[in-house]
């Protein structure tokens, strides 16, 4: 499972918790980027798409190797476009998608009282532009508490 929004939608929050739960693995894509492209989304400057490339590739290869394994795996990945989500689910069969939606203003709220993370609310404008919001996933509003989230998310696969 792939749980995806922008930044500060909960992706960490609501990933983790998610396969604590039902004991599944964990990853989280923030952090397979490299540190030349966390460097520049800590200074406000999004990535193209050819920076987010070889994360796409990283990401990828998490999943396929999970489903080689048949390891149950929750990703907490932005995946903001359709081809990114092609690029990561490529090859797999079955990869299901959540997305964590949210109002800018929360969104923007949570960023500014979040510390310690990279992609602080300067970056929020560019990923709402470039969101292509999922037509297959399983759609959760994210101002929600995690835990209802999460429960919610554990009864859809049970």
């Amino acid at each position: 499972m792939i749980v995806t929004g922008v930044a500060g939608s909960g992706k960490s929050t609501v990933g983790r918790a998610l396969a604590s739960r039902l004991r599944w693995r964990f990853h989280d894509a923030d952090d397979l980027h490299a540190p030349a492209s966390i460097e520049r989304m800590r200074r406000g400057e999004p990535l193209d798409d050819e920076l987010r490339q070889p994360w796409l590739e990283r990401v990828q290869r998490i999943v396929e190797e999970a489903a080689k394994r048949g390891q149950d795996t929750v990703i907490a990945c932005s995946a903001l476009k359709e081809r990114y989500r092609q690029a990561i689910s490529a090859g797999v069969d079955g990869v299901q998608f959540v997305y964590l939606s949210a109002e800018p203003d929360l969104l923007r709220a949570r960023l500014e009282r979040r510390r310690g993370h990279f992609a602080g609310s300067m970056l929020l404008d560019s990923q709402l532009a470039v969101l292509e919001p999922p037509a297959g996933a399983l759609t959760v509003d994210a101002s929600l508490p995690a835990d209802s989230i999460v429960d919610r998310l554990a009864a859809e696969l049970s």
